[in-house]
C-alpha cells in the first residue's frame, strides 16, 4: 500500500530529511529565518538604547528630588518628594523587562539559527566528507519564567 505522504522517507537516516524540500524553497526559507535573526538583533539594540535612555532620565530626575527631600522643612513638601521618588523607583523596577526581553530575544535567535542550520544541512548536503555544523537548539522552551516584578532593591544592567 502506498504511503499517504509520497515524499516521506521512513525512518529518517543520519542527516537525511524526512521530507524533501525543493532547494529554492529551502534557500528562501533559510533567508527568511536569518533575516528574522537580524531583525531580532536590531530590536535588542533598540530596547537596550531605550532602556539606557530611560534609566539615565530617571537618575537625572531623582537627583534633584533627593536633594529637595533632604532640605525639606515642611511635611507636605517632603511627602511629595518621597512620593515622586517612589514612583520613579517603581518605573526603574519596570525597566527589568528589558533584561527579560533580551533573554527571550537571544533564546528565539538561537532557536531560529538552529532551524536555519538544520535546513541548510538537510537541503544542501555537502560532499560525503563534509558535515554541516548545526548550532545547538536552546535546551528549554522558555528561558524567562518570572511573571511579575516587585519594587525593591534592583540591579539592572
Amino acid at each position: 500500500m502506498p504511503s499517504p505522504h509520497p515524499t516521506a522517507i521512513s525512518p529518517p537516516h543520519r542527516h537525511e530529511p524526512r521530507y524533501k524540500l525543493p532547494v529554492p524553497a529551502a534557500a528562501d526559507l533559510q533567508d527568511h529565518l536569518l533575516t528574522a535573526c537580524h531583525d531580532l538583533d536590531r530590536l535588542q539594540a533598540l530596547l537596550a538604547h531605550a532602556c539606557d535612555a530611560l534609566l539615565a532620565g530617571f537618575s537625572d530626575a531623582t537627583a534633584p528630588l533627593q536633594q529637595r527631600l533632604a532640605q525639606a522643612h515642611r511635611g507636605d513638601e517632603a511627602s511629595a518628594a518621597r512620593q515622586a521618588l517612589d514612583h520613579f523607583g517603581a518605573a526603574v523596577t519596570a525597566l527589568q523587562f528589558q533584561d527579560m526581553a533580551a533573554q527571550l530575544i537571544t533564546h528565539t535567535q538561537r532557536r531560529l539559527r538552529h532551524c536555519a542550520d538544520r535546513l541548510a544541512r538537510d537541503a544542501f548536503p555537502g560532499s560525503g566528507a563534509e558535515v554541516a555544523v548545526v548550532a545547538p537548539a536552546p535546551p528549554s522552551p522558555n528561558p524567562v519564567t518570572q511573571a511579575q516584578m516587585q519594587a525593591g532593591s534592583v540591579e539592572l544592567f
